[in-house]
């Protein structure tokens, strides 16, 4: 007998299930950007430049995403219910520490921890819904929900943050995670069902290697931003990373039960859609942190009103998650892929435009909508192709591959679109120094005398020309994973079967016709 067995996705229990499980979804996804919000005020506080400020939102992803399928395969052989309790309430208490931190360092110990406890709980609770609701409807349904929540919560965290920035102060964006934590886990306890263990071994240094490969190359990349591609510093993290990575895929082809199952890669869907979500993932995480910076450093918004400047993008997402998630059995979710990645990109390529005279109606407003309408596209198709032909002893490290593409490619995209706009800032910025000699008052060249840098508008002209730059790389971005989408992804009858809800494959366990 099953512990979790299999729901026919209706029914009470089944309802509360998936809200335990999107509400601890919320939670993990809307941290990147409920802290994004206070990054003004974090850097501030806590003295962090520019180019080190990205760190604060790195140093979760990072261990977010580098430590997914470890997180992911713990579920599949401790139970995935004990395993999900445990990742959120280590969530909960890095939140706390972080919320207390002092100084820079204390800050990014805790922001690690946090994606520790993310990355136990985010795959455990998306493997949890291919073992409580059947294929078919009923599953589509709770998968809508899940990308809308995974999509969507991205704007949820930005208008959270600027509430409570505004009314609070910056700690209360990690301190509000603590009662939601504990909250999930003791519902947890309640409405989910344990699931099967399955026998296997941790692949610790599939984990090590590959959580270290990454965090070499990130660096590598925030590295040159800073102090260029010749730095000696620069060149020893990219070369550590391709060392650290290719012992990564060699210790995974020979592991008998690898953290990463090389064989998903094989299924050219399953390998399409995770490069599509790396590279959405590049996009995403770069829209978020530059247009935070240019509304409320620019545009002059409060964090509040900055929040509320995204609510837009949480409304589309949502809407266009549900539409998709009805039509994905009549169309399949190829062209939801290509069209959802090509609104990404006109949006990001719309965003291009802005200058220091831009307004939120007249220059914003109107990409993040056609943005947030293809996010919920996307991560609708994507996730239920992700998990499609999957059995269920290996669906928590399907899972967990699907979120280490999203987490890793959000850190990968953030670390390149910071090195093109610090070079884009500092040719702006010597674009701007005859300007600001002859036309800049006493006081204000005293200002950059102490400060280094200049004041406003000169400050402005710097920052949105890096900003721009960063939105024409993220758009690029957004094009590779279309031209991905139409080349690689293929729909097939029994794909389509299976979104019906009409075809019930052999051979993955817990799927019966009764």
């Amino acid at each position: 007998m099953r512990g979790a067995g299999k729901g026919n996705g209706s029914g009470n229990g089944n309802g509360l299930a998936l809200f335990v499980i999107a509400s601890c979804q919320l939670m993990v996804v809307l941290d990147v950007t409920i802290v994004n919000i206070a990054l003004p005020h974090i850097q501030t506080a806590l003295d962090f430049s520019t180019e080190s400020l990205s760190w604060v939102v790195n140093a979760y992803t990072l261990t977010f995403g580098g430590l997914l399928l470890l997180g992911g395969r713990t579920g599949d052989i401790l139970g995935r219910k004990r395993v999900f309790i445990s990742g959120v309430l280590l969530f909960g208490l890095a939140s706390l520490l972080g919320g207390l931190a002092q100084t820079s360092g204390q800050l990014m110990a805790a922001r690690a921890l946090q994606g520790v406890g993310g990355a136990i709980a985010s795959p455990t609770a998306l493997a949890l819904i291919t073992t409580t609701f059947r294929e078919g409807p009923a599953r589509n349904r709770a998968f809508g929900v899940f990308a809308a929540v995974s999509a969507g919560g991205g704007a949820i965290g930005l208008l959270a943050g600027g509430l409570l920035v505004e009314w609070l102060n910056w700690r209360w964006v990690l301190f509000v995670n603590v009662p939601i934590a504990v909250v999930i886990a003791l519902m947890a306890r309640r409405v989910l069902r344990e699931s099967e263990r399955h026998p296997g071994h941790f692949d610790l240094a599939g984990a090590l290697l590959g959580t270290a490969g990454m965090v070499a190359l990130v660096y590598g990349f925030i590295r040159a931003s800073q102090d260029g591609w010749a730095d000696p510093l620069t060149l020893g993290s990219f070369g550590a990373a391709a060392v650290l990575l290719v012992l990564f895929v060699v210790t995974e082809r020979r592991s008998p039960q690898p953290i990463t199952p090389l064989h998903m890669f094989a299924d050219r869907n399953r390998a399409g859609t995770y490069g599509i979500m790396l590279f959405l993932a590049c996009a995403i995480f770069g829209m978020f942190f530059f247009l935070t910076l240019f509304v409320q450093n620019v545009l002059g918004f409060s964090p509040l009103r900055a929040g509320l400047a995204f609510l837009p993008v949480s409304v589309m997402v949502a809407l266009s998650a549900t539409f998709t998630s009805r039509m994905l059995p009549r169309f399949g979710p190829k062209p939801f892929m290509v069209t959802g990645a090509l609104c990404c990109g006109a949006g990001l390529s719309w965003l291009t435009r802005t200058d220091v005279h831009s307004t939120y109606a007249g220059s914003i407003l109107g990409p993040i909508i056609v943005f947030g309408t293809g996010m919920g596209m996307q991560f609708v198709s994507l996730t239920l192709m992700a998990l499609s032909h999957v059995p269920d002893r290996e669906s928590g490290a399907a899972s967990g591959l699907l979120n280490t593409m999203q987490q890793v490619g959000g850190s990968l995209g953030l670390s390149i679109l910071v090195t093109v706009f610090s070079t884009a800032s500092r040719n702006e910025a010597k674009a701007q120094a005859v300007p600001f000699v002859r036309d800049s008052s006493p006081g204000q060249k005293a200002f950059f005398a102490r400060t280094h840098q200049f004041p406003r508008p000169w400050s402005d002209l710097v920052l949105t020309s890096g900003v721009s730059a960063a939105f024409v790389a993220a758009a690029a971005f957004t094009l590779v994973g279309a031209l991905i989408a139409v080349v690689v992804i293929q729909v097939r009858p029994s794909d389509l079967e299976r979104l019906q809800g009409n075809h019930t494959p052999a051979g993955i366990p817990g799927e019966s016709g009764g």
